[in-house]
């Protein structure tokens, strides 16, 4: 069974400036917990526990929120916060957290490259710390494409997608699917797809559609030999969506599937999104009890 992730987690976050200055991107708070604990237990829940964060200058307050905290605990408890402690409950969950450093930034492509001494010959999944899937990381995608890449031996990544606005492509990689179709009710969105070519942050006129790779993909070892090869690209950077493009142009099989409706993407990039996914979430919060 696939157990094993990479978080890449190193980016600087600058599109969310003056949060971003003392702060990690991916600890900020979206309702009651930060963005990289929702993407921690949403791989737990789909089975994966060994998590592997590529992290950068900066991002202690990661490593810091995954460790327990004796001291806290203790306060609490003679504190009589008994109940606050539930909400610590993560601290205990049945997974084993690894952190590794991305030491040049120089693009996501090279961040996936630096976990591969740690992967060695095993396949693994690849889940972005500034996405969320699902509401409070309710999403079984990653499960879902675990099954499809051991069900198609002859894969070599599956990925992730998801429909955009035509303005938002130039936001992400867009998949060019041998399948043409793209009705909801069948087509590409109904069952798994083979990619013709994959395109990093397209112009508008050149996009080959709409589907843009939903931060979460699974991955043979093969990859690491093509992002060795993968020139920079987009911003000088060497593109993890370049890599999977000359996989593709090698002949190699890569594979898509699209999020079912019900499992919302969050892209925690820009402050709309960041606003829209807490108040989305801060929604499901419990109400607050009444002052008497």
């Amino acid at each position: 069974m696939l157990n094993l992730a990479v978080i890449p987690v190193a980016g600087r976050g600058t599109s969310l400036l003056p949060l971003t200055k003392s702060m990690p991107k991916e600890m900020l708070p979206v309702g009651n917990k930060p963005v990289v604990q929702y993407v921690a237990e949403e791989l737990i829940q789909n089975g994966v526990h060994r998590l592997l964060f590529i992290t950068g200058p900066d991002k202690q307050a990661i490593e810091n929120h995954f460790d327990i905290n004796p001291e806290l605990i203790r306060f609490l408890r003679q504190s009589g916060k008994e109940d606050i402690l539930a909400e610590l409950a993560f601290e205990r969950e049945e997974a084993d957290y690894f952190y590794t450093r991305q030491r040049h930034q120089t693009g996501l492509g090279n961040a996936v490259l630096c976990s591969e001494r740690f992967v060695g010959d095993n396949p693994f999944v690849v889940a972005l710390g500034d996405t969320i899937l699902g509401y409070r990381s309710r999403s079984k995608i990653v499960e879902r494409m675990i099954q499809v890449f051991e069900q198609n031996r002859d894969a070599a990544a599956v990925i992730a997608f998801d429909e955009v606005p035509l303005e938002e492509v130039v936001q992400y990689g867009i998949a060019k699917p041998k399948t043409v179709s793209a009705e909801k009710n069948g087509g590409i969105f109904g069952s798994v797809f083979e990619l013709e070519d994959i395109v990093e942050k397209p112009a508008l006129e050149d996009a080959p559609g709409n589907l843009a790779v939903a931060a979460r993909y699974v991955f043979s070892p093969a990859i690491f030999d093509y992002l060795r090869k993968t020139a920079p690209g987009i911003g000088d950077a060497v593109q993890l969506t370049d890599g999977i493009r000359l996989m593709i142009q090698d002949g190699k099989t890569v594979l898509g599937l699209c999020l079912p409706e019900d499992e919302p993407r969050y892209d925690i990039g820009d402050f709309y999104s960041y606003y829209k996914a807490f108040t989305d979430f801060a929604s499901l919060l419990p109400p607050l009890p009444s002052i008497e």
